[in-house]
């Protein structure tokens, strides 16, 4: 199609006669998120005196909070078209780590919390940064790799434990952290988990380091044809996942008090669900920081939603594999129509040129 013997964009077309609500309405987050507002409201309309009140709210801030931060490194091993099943087991060992350093410095103040911390940290930032490189430069598929490493990081957690939860957390951990507030009924742990969605969002978003990852999602070999070393970045993005899952780790030490070896066995699907249903694609280079929040938000609502009219709470599971199988369909149902729409839009364009070619000669 041309305007006064100039070619014109289908995609400029398309924009013109699509305002911005409804370009919006058809963004997989946007759904998400109207999924998201109906869902409280029929639990706010079933239990108007417990659903939507401030000791709730609070509840499910606290209890997002730990899967907000997993969700953040998953967000870039999944834009990179990889994933990760061994956050739980990091997450886990981490914690055994940070708290036998604990006990080794010795204390109840800040110096060993922050020795705890910093264990947690290197430790899981370590271990993501071998899966990374196993990934990356040995060429074994992520699915083996984070298969392997969530069976062996829980089996020496159980090792150094002897399959017994610690109890090492200091009290200012758990008194300033885990049940600590910031303003009011504002939870620290709440706050810490939204500071670092705030980061990752930014590094997600706004810098180089995210930028490439969309794009070794959306077409690895063209990264590698321009110079972009793709191995490296690769190692990177599996050590942020564990550099998370320290955080999550050290957190969640801090709200139990206490290791949680057997309570993480379904932490790995959790956050995969909730970053799918959010929006990110499966496929790679496709995904965003707020819509992996609301994903995550989804499972955290229902759970809590359920307990309190009084249904069975692992209907949860049941609602949950529903969206994550609808969220992917509708994901590779928005690739086939993007596929042909290029198509389209490449035999509009050939027949144009021959048009022009004709009217020219």
């Amino acid at each position: 199609m041309s305007d006064n013997g100039n070619p014109v964009s289908d995609f400029k077309i398309l924009d013109e006669r699509q305002s911005f609500w409804q370009k919006a309405r058809k963004t997989q987050t946007t759904q998400i998120v109207l999924v998201l507002i109906v869902i409280s409201a029929i639990f706010s309309f079933l239990a108007p005196d417990a659903f939507f009140t401030l000791f709730n709210l609070r509840n499910i801030f606290i209890n997002s909070a730990i899967f907000a931060i997993l969700g953040i490194g998953m967000t870039f091993v999944i834009i990179t078209a990889g994933i990760d099943l061994s956050i739980g087991s990091m997450l886990v060992f981490s914690s055994v780590i940070g708290c036998k350093v604990i006990v080794a410095v010795g204390g109840q103040g800040w110096g060993s919390t922050f020795a705890g911390l910093l264990a947690c940290l290197v430790t899981a930032t370590l271990w993501g940064a071998l899966n990374g490189w196993l990934v990356s430069y040995a060429g074994v598929p992520a699915f083996i790799v984070t298969l392997g490493s969530l069976s062996t990081a829980l089996g020496l957690a159980q090792i150094i434990t002897g399959g017994i939860d610690l109890v090492d957390a200091t009290d200012v951990m758990v008194d300033k952290i885990g049940f600590g507030n910031v303003i009011s009924q504002v939870p620290a742990l709440g706050v810490i988990a939204l500071i670092c969605v705030i980061f990752g969002g930014i590094l997600l978003h706004k810098t180089k380091f995210g930028l490439t990852t969309y794009a070794i999602g959306s077409n690895i070999e063209g990264c590698r044809r321009v110079g972009i070393n793709v191995n490296r970045h690769l190692v990177l993005v599996y050590a942020l996942m564990g550099f998370t899952s320290g955080i999550a780790g050290f957190l969640s030490l801090s709200l139990y008090q206490q290791t949680t070896i057997a309570g993480q066995s379904n932490t790995a699907l959790t956050v995969i669900a909730g970053v799918v249903i959010g929006g990110t694609s499966l496929f790679g280079g496709y995904g965003s920081m707020f819509g992996t929040m609301i994903g995550l938000l989804i499972p955290i609502v229902l759970q809590t939603g359920f307990i309190i009219i009084g249904i069975v709470p692992f209907w949860q599971n049941v609602v949950v594999g529903v969206f994550l199988v609808a969220a992917v369909y509708v994901d590779t149902a928005r690739r086939a129509a993007a596929e042909g729409g290029g198509r389209s839009l490449k035999k509009r364009s050939s027949k144009e040129s021959n048009l022009q070619a004709k009217e020219k000669a």
